[in-house]
């Protein structure tokens, strides 16, 4: 019998409109979006011509039908929306970052086990095939124990964009929230939370206003994680670049999905979507049994649909949350400690984070 979660989007700007919306619209059997938050505009009726147009959180939160509320607004509403909502009986997706301040997503923490409803954040990132190819790689210890690992999310917008929040100098704008949490994030999964950090964070182009270059190195002892991110990368270089004691794995180009996505486009419109082009696979050159390999290591299927599916399975099926919210608290965490490395010009260990394991398979 078909169950749907009735589900409310808070914002429709580019998040709701093209991460979020498209995903819930082509799992109908899943979700049913009876309400959306659009303070000026109806934009969603495109995608959900019966929902409620909501022009406030307190409209929107007073539908008592609904049951799991997305969060797709500005960093600095995470946290009051997200609090408003687990206080109004709601199961909760917050849109990357979770929250400002570690402390915001402690508090959030503690009250969704209080309410006993679900808070998840919304880390597309797992699903793109770059990364799912690297889990299956590193899985497999094709490359023997990894020594390395070196991940770019780089961009080129050498002036400033017209009327973007995110480049405004307040707490939580820059790439570091923005781009870095889907770095930190990725790191943690693979390889568990980091001894040490060392930090180099900057605001770069004359007119910067919040971060707009950081480069992060993790400390794991015999291994090492380097995450960096630039807005004035013209030519961007590999995006991955994975070392270990028996071989090396080089990646460059971008997962599909985005452009599509922004183009207006429905994953069930795109054939093979989520699929690499051949031309961009990553190159393995390692040792496997005695025989060496030099050449493409074929790409899996990404889908940020995955995301959706999951936490379908975990409010109507009780199966594991797998992005769960202390995995969240820990990106916001090492934010705040990178901030602290930089600004002190040093190493400092990583302390203050909570245990939360992640999923294997």
């Amino acid at each position: 019998m078909k169950n749907p979660v009735k589900t409310a989007i808070i914002g429709f700007g580019v998040a709701g409109k093209f991460m979020h919306a498209p995903f819930i619209k082509v799992q109908p059997e899943h979700y049913n979006v009876t309400a959306v938050l659009e303070r000026h505009k109806e934009e969603s009726k495109a995608l959900y011509s019966t929902a409620v147009i909501a022009r406030s959180i307190e409209e929107l939160l007073a539908i008592h039908e609904i049951e799991l509320v997305i969060i797709t607004t500005p960093n600095d509403t995470h946290f009051p929306y997200a609090k408003a909502a687990l206080l109004a009986g709601k199961h909760v997706v917050v849109d990357k970052p979770f929250t400002i301040t570690s402390a915001e997503a402690l508090e959030l923490i503690e009250l969704s086990k209080k309410v006993n409803k679900v808070i998840s954040v919304y880390q597309n990132r797992r699903y793109v095939s770059d990364f799912l190819t690297i889990k299956r790689l590193l899985h497999n210890k094709l490359l023997g124990e990894v020594h390395e690992f070196e991940a770019h999310y780089d961009r080129y917008r050498p002036h400033a964009k017209p009327n973007a929040w995110r480049e405004e100098a307040a707490p939580g704008n820059g790439i570091l929230y923005d781009l870095g949490a889907h770095l930190i994030d990725q790191a943690f999964y693979l390889f568990g939370l980091p001894e040490e950090i060392t930090a180099d964070i900057r605001l770069q182009r004359p007119h910067a206003k919040a971060t707009d270059n950081f480069e992060l190195k993790l400390g794991y002892g015999f291994k090492k994680v380097i995450l960096k991110s630039g807005m004035l990368v013209r030519e961007p270089g590999p995006r991955y670049v994975i070392h270990g004691t028996l071989g090396s794995f080089i990646k460059y180009g971008e997962d599909p999905q985005e452009v599509f996505l922004r183009a207006g486009k429905l994953p069930t419109e795109v054939p093979n979507w989520g699929m690499e082009d051949e031309a961009i696979h990553g190159m393995i050159h390692t040792d496997i049994s005695g025989h060496i390999f030099n050449e493409k290591y074929p790409s899996v299927k990404g889908d940020y649909g995955y995301y959706y599916e999951n936490l379908y399975k975990t409010l109507r099926e009780d199966a594991p949350l797998r992005e769960r919210p202390e995995h969240a608290f820990n990106v916001i965490k090492l934010i705040e400690l990178s901030e602290e490395s930089s600004a002190k010009k040093a190493t400092i260990p990583c302390t203050g984070f909570m245990e939360a394991a992640y999923p294997r398979d």
